[in-house]
């Protein structure tokens, strides 16, 4: 309870950038404004859309506050923060987030770019699991950047994990074959593959993706199967075009949003659940393995928010 407190705080702190945004837009709106009217709707869809929340995350949110102040015959600005929030908390409910792979036998598929901080994110995921009693295998299968073995190895060992693989230039499927038997062999709780992350040559990503997928399916058709993308929070609405380039090669199930801490463009969380109807599982606000934390909208939506004057509790 405590280490989600204390999330809470780094969650409040590390949206900073990204309350400033939006938060302070949007607060100078519902009081500069003395009626609501098209000029009110417009600036906050400029805010929203400021804040990476994206287009067409941003009409749906309109939308939802007008048809509210039809409905409930609102006449004044500022009592359209708490609506536009309750708005915003709906956009990012795309039913259970479920972590049903934490309760079975699972292999667990890790994608994402060079630099979005995957490999550290594996190490996390790891030691959390770790945490949980889980006994976990790594297959370091991201075999065509130099280094990405050596710092995996890193957090195995400080995750307490078994890594299979690592060698440069490996073939990813013999990898993940090798940390298949691995997994059975020792019987894992959680197979977590680090597999490439090479988006501009989509063809070859795929096959080495099917590749991937046929080993499993061979060799351990009772794992169940999870695919998480890694997505860096500071590039916005870059991060939501790799998503959707992610899915048209594999079929993605949930999300972990790095660098939560560092960025203005936290909004993209929302726009991504949105626009996708991919849950956002994870975010990261730090190095420290406690800093990567299952999402949870309302407590996002309550950090974003946050007003310094509330009291903590």
């Amino acid at each position: 309870m405590e280490e989600k407190q204390g999330f809470f705080k780094r969650l409040v702190s590390g949206l900073s950038k990204t309350r400033d945004n939006i938060v302070f837009g949007m607060d100078s709106i519902f009081h500069g404004f003395t009626q609501i009217n098209d000029d009110f709707y417009e600036e906050l869809e400029e805010t929203l859309i400021m804040g990476d929340l994206g287009v067409r995350t941003t009409m749906e949110i309109i939308e939802n506050l007008k048809e509210k102040v039809r409905s409930e015959h609102i006449k004044e600005p500022a009592q359209c923060r708490q609506l536009l929030i309750d708005s915003i908390r709906e956009q990012m409910h795309v039913g259970e987030t479920a972590y049903e792979f934490e309760n079975r036998t699972s292999v667990v598929f890790v994608i994402g770019v060079n630099g979005v901080g995957k490999t550290t994110t594996i190490g996390k995921l790891a030691g959390k699991l770790h945490a949980q009693g889980k006994k976990v295998v790594l297959a370091a299968a991201d075999t065509f950047r130099a280094a990405a073995g050596e710092q995996l190895k890193e957090w195995a060992n400080r995750s307490e994990t078994e890594m299979i693989g690592g060698q440069e230039g490996a073939d990813p499927a013999s990898v993940v074959y090798d940390a298949v038997a691995a997994a059975k062999a020792r019987k894992a709780d959680v197979l977590l593959c680090d597999t490439a992350g090479r988006l501009h040559n989509k063809k070859n990503l795929m096959e080495e993706l099917k590749k991937i997928n046929r080993v499993i399916e061979r060799e351990y058709p009772e794992a169940y199967r999870e695919t998480l993308v890694v997505l860096d929070a500071t590039t916005g609405q870059n991060a939501l075009a790799q998503a959707k380039e992610f899915n048209e090669v594999a079929e993605i199930t949930g999300v972990i949003l790095t660098k939560m801490d560092g960025t203005a463009k936290g909004g993209i969380a929302v726009a991504i659940q949105s626009e996708l109807g991919i849950p956002v599982k994870y975010i990261g606000v730090g190095e420290r393995i406690e800093d990567l934390q299952k999402f949870d909208a309302d407590e996002f939506v309550n950090a974003l928010f946050y007003k310094t004057e509330e009291k903590e509790g």
